[in-house]
């Protein structure tokens, strides 16, 4: 800012270049914006490199030879100055986030707010693992690349069901060595930063009026080095990006092609632009001359090469689609074919892809008529007229007690403060209390905790939420979310605990509760199940148990028979089998398969009994009969009831899937039915 003889909004505004450092005094009058004067100077060495301090002393005393030149012109001392952060020294990373939901349900805008920014989070982590940096970083800004509903790409989360969603972000990241450094410098040059903007802020500002930033715009600045690339959409710049690639490409091969040095090379490039032919000496002192048909042709790979690269990265930063426009800006873009090219590698109509210089200064006045105005001016034009906006520049607020360093991006939030904080991201949101995690019938189950409270959000002292507005100067208090009681469950609790289970008991059909098995143990419908149980419902009850449930005399002279088989306590009884306590003396040995050793023990349990069991018939005889279309031979007894084929077939009965089916003949069959040679037995489970 300057002072007396000046107009009291006199804005000072300074571009800081890998090169030159461009000085720019004026103040707005109604619409207008009024040059008062101009100064520039080249750095004497290498004190700054793609668009970073390296000697913070002699770029301040640049700074301060510009500010004395311009102080000469104006008559009056200036003390305060706008700056810019150069667009090459801004960082991009990828990154995908994930958030899993806590059930199916409709995915809202703190949803979303809260899936960005963990992405965001993410992509810091990785940009400074991958980079091996311990410095400080801030987000300048984000762009969505795409979204994701339960793994499936969408364009859009917000009113859809979900449990799962997801998102690819591309993150810009300005760091904090680098504003450091430009305010040392303009610190040590004498003067004060009245603002801190981005290069491609500051020349967006100028060259995308703000009617048009609702639209998806790039902003190409071509200079020496590199290239700089910024989006628009929405009305804010949503990425940044930057190429190791720009005019000086063109330099250079000009400078193998005509034998020069690159300093000579450099004026043969600029003539080209405005002189059909140009002279030079070569290396050899040589005067010769060269047509600008001539280093068109010759740099034209260059200028297709650098296109091509520019829209690759437009089409990265813009979430792989082209923009709708692209402004050209800096020397490195006014070379012949380049926004042609550009138009052609991005796939848009020729006309929406133009150099941005004079046209969009109608509402700047030259008083210096010597001043000419082109898109070197765009940049350092637009860093003083950013002194008038009060967005889009870094400001102080104090979090939590302490004070805050933050870039306010047009849109900043409690939430971006908190961010920039190393605040969790979780902190807002009520946490869920210790899941419990345990495994029923063989699988994975897990039940939530209890939620906990949500964040206390005040700022100036007023009651607020993360998405409340930020200015500078405020005083943001955020109590951190709690978490909630961890969860429980008993078993009484379990899904498919109160199933029951049917079989017949002596003829009488009964349902019974189902047992429950904790890692091995029968346990209540009262146990409170822990972390890592393994439960088991089970679909069976052992004939023991049947008898204690039951209160069922088992006498000593019965006999226990699980489908018309004998059976011991240990027997399980599944669903619709049957069971039934039958007297010993009703029990013919010859009813019984010969080679099941437990019919043998149960018949030979009484002694007293043995004049009553039935003799064995001494002579076997051999019959054959179908079991479901396949021939079975059965040879060792006597006479054979329908259960001897359960010997010969493969048939599980202790696994049951539904009901049983017997049939003999085409007629349903009894276990104990007798069977006869060349008799069609059919055995199956029929589907509950």
């Amino acid at each position: 800012m300057a002072e007396s003889r000046l107009p009291i909004q006199t804005v000072y505004g300074l571009d800081i270049g890998t090169r030159s450092v461009v000085g720019i005094v004026g103040y707005r009058k109604g619409k207008k914006f009024v040059v008062t004067a101009m100064a520039r100077k080249e750095h004497e060495t290498r004190a700054m490199m793609d668009g970073q301090i390296h000697d913070i002393a002699k770029v301040a005393q640049t700074i301060k030879d510009v500010t004395e030149e311009l102080e000469g012109k104006l008559g009056s001392k200036l003390k305060r100055v706008c700056i810019a952060a150069a667009g090459r020294v801004l960082k991009t990373a990828t990154a995908h986030a994930d958030i899993e939901l806590d059930e199916l349900r409709t995915v809202n805008e703190e949803d979303i707010y809260t899936l960005n920014s963990a992405a965001i989070e993410e992509a810091y982590k990785k940009f400074l693992s991958e980079n091996n940096i311990e410095m400080k970083f801030y987000c300048v800004g984000s762009s969505i690349v795409r979204y994701y509903l339960n793994d499936f790409p969408i364009t859009n989360l917000e009113n859809h069901k979900a449990s799962k969603i997801g998102v690819d972000i591309i993150a810009t990241f300005l760091p904090d060595e680098v504003v450091d450094g430009l305010y040392a410098s303009v610190d040590i040059a004498g003067l004060e930063v009245a603002s801190l903007t981005l290069e491609p802020i500051a020349a967006i500002g100028l060259a995308i009026p703000e009617k048009f930033r609702l639209l998806n715009i790039a902003l190409v600045d071509v200079g020496a080095g590199t290239s700089d690339i910024s989006i628009t959409k929405d009305g804010s710049i949503v990425a940044f990006g930057m190429l190791p690639t720009a005019g000086d490409s063109l330099t250079e091969t000009i400078a193998n092609h005509c034998m020069v040095d690159f300093n000579t090379a450099e004026k043969i490039k600029k003539q080209s632009t405005t002189k059909a032919k140009i002279s030079y000496k070569d290396i050899m002192g040589t005067k010769l001359t060269i047509s600008k048909d001539e280093i068109n042709k010759l740099v034209a790979a260059d200028v297709d090469n650098m296109a091509s690269l520019v829209a690759d990265k437009i089409v990265e930063l813009n979430g792989g689609k082209p923009v709708g426009a692209v402004f050209v800006v800096g020397g490195g873009g006014i070379f012949p074919g380049y926004t042609l090219a550009l138009s052609k590698k991005l796939g848009i109509i020729k006309s929406r892809v133009a150099i941005r210089g004079k046209e969009v200064m109608d509402d700047i006045i030259f008083e210096d008529t010597s001043i000419k105005a082109d898109s070197l001016l765009v940049t350092p034009i637009g860093i003083a007229l950013s002194f008038y906006e009060e967005t889009n520049n870094f400001i102080y607020v104090d979090f939590n007690g302490s004070r805050v360093k933050i870039y306010n991006n047009n849109s900043l939030t409690v939430m971006d403060v908190a961010m920039q904080t190393e605040f969790p991201s979780n902190g807002f949101f009520p946490k869920s209390g210790k899941p419990l995690t345990y495994k029923l019938d063989g699988k994975e189950r897990m039940v939530r905790g209890q939620l906990g409270e949500p964040a206390v959000i005040t700022v100036n002292g007023e009651s607020a939420n993360m998405h409340t507005p930020v200015k500078e100067h405020d005083i943001i208090e955020v109590k951190e979310s709690t978490a909630g009681s961890e969860a429980t469950l008993k078993v009484s609790d379990l899904p498919g605990y109160k199933d029951t289970i049917r079989f017949k008991v002596n003829s009488l059909e009964v349902k019974m509760p189902k047992f429950v098995s904790v890692n091995g143990l029968l346990e209540s419908e009262y146990y409170e199940i822990k972390n890592g149980d393994d439960i088991t419902i089970l679909d069976y009850y052992t004939v023991e148990q049947i008898i204690q449930f039951m209160d069922i005399d088992n006498k000593a002279d019965t006999i226990c028979m699980v489908n018309n088989m004998p059976a011991d306590n240990d027997t399980k009884v599944y669903e619709n089998f049957s069971v039934e306590w039958k007297s010993r003396d009703s029990i013919s040995y010859d009813d019984l398969p010969q080679d099941d050793e437990s019919a043998k023990e149960t018949s030979d349990i009484n002694e007293d009994k043995e004049s009553k069991k039935t003799k064995v018939d001494s002579s076997a005889r051999k019959i054959t009969v179908s079991v479901n279309g396949k021939q079975v031979v059965l040879d060792t007894k006597s006479k054979y009831v329908f259960v001897d084929i359960f010997d010969k077939i493969d048939f599980d009965l202790s696994k049951p899937q539904g009901n049983i089916v017997t049939t003999k003949n085409g007629q349903d069959a009894e276990y104990m039915e007798e069977i006869h040679d060349g008799d069609v037995i059919e055995v199956f489970w029929e589907n509950k």
